[in-house]
C-alpha cells in the first residue's frame, strides 16, 4: 500500500526524553531510528529510504503544540501490533487516549488506539482489517 504522506514531524520540549519514549514505542510498528543529527531524530521502516516520522527539539515558542483534532496515525500490521503500540506507550510514559478497539464508526474493519505522548501529541496505531486481512 503506497502513501502520498512523505513524513510528518512534531516539536518536542525535550528530545532526549521523546526518543526514550519513541524507541520503543515505533518499535511495536516495524520503525526504527534511522537518522539523527542536531536537534532532530528520524524514525522508518526501512534503512536505506529516508525517515517517515521526525522529533524535533523545539526552538521557539511559536513551534507547532499538541492541539484538539491533531493527531498521528501509524499504520499497524495486526491487532497485536495495535495493542502492544498502546502498553509500550503507556509504559514509557505516555497517556491512554483511547484503549485499542474496534471503531465501526469510523469504518469497517478499522482497530486502533489512542496515546498522548509525552508532549501531549495525540498519535494513533491503527490496522484496517478489511485491507489488510486482519490479525
Amino acid at each position: 500500500m503506497s502513501s502520498f504522506i512523505d513524513h510528518v514531524s512534531i516539536p518536542v520540549r525535550d528530545l532526549k526524553a521523546a526518543g526514550a519514549f519513541y524507541d520503543p514505542v515505533l518499535a511495536t510498528l516495524g520503525l526504527c531510528r534511522r537518522k539523527e543529527r542536531e536537534g532532530a531524530i528520524g524514525y522508518g521502516p526501512d534503512p536505506i529510504a529516508p525517515p517517515i516520522f521526525w522529533i524535533l527539539g523545539r526552538v521557539a515558542q511559536s513551534s507547532a503544540t499538541p492541539g484538539i483534532g491533531l493527531h498521528i496515525g501509524f499504520r499497524a500490521k495486526n491487532r497485536i501490533e495495535v495493542r502492544n503500540f498502546h502498553a509500550v506507550a503507556l509504559k514509557h510514559g505516555g497517556k491512554d487516549a483511547g484503549e485499542p478497539g474496534s471503531r465501526p464508526l469510523y469504518a469497517a474493519g478499522f482497530f486502533g488506539c489512542f496515546v498522548l505522548d509525552l508532549d501531549g501529541f495525540k498519535i494513533e496505531a491503527v490496522v484496517r482489517e478489511s485491507l489488510s486481512g486482519g490479525g
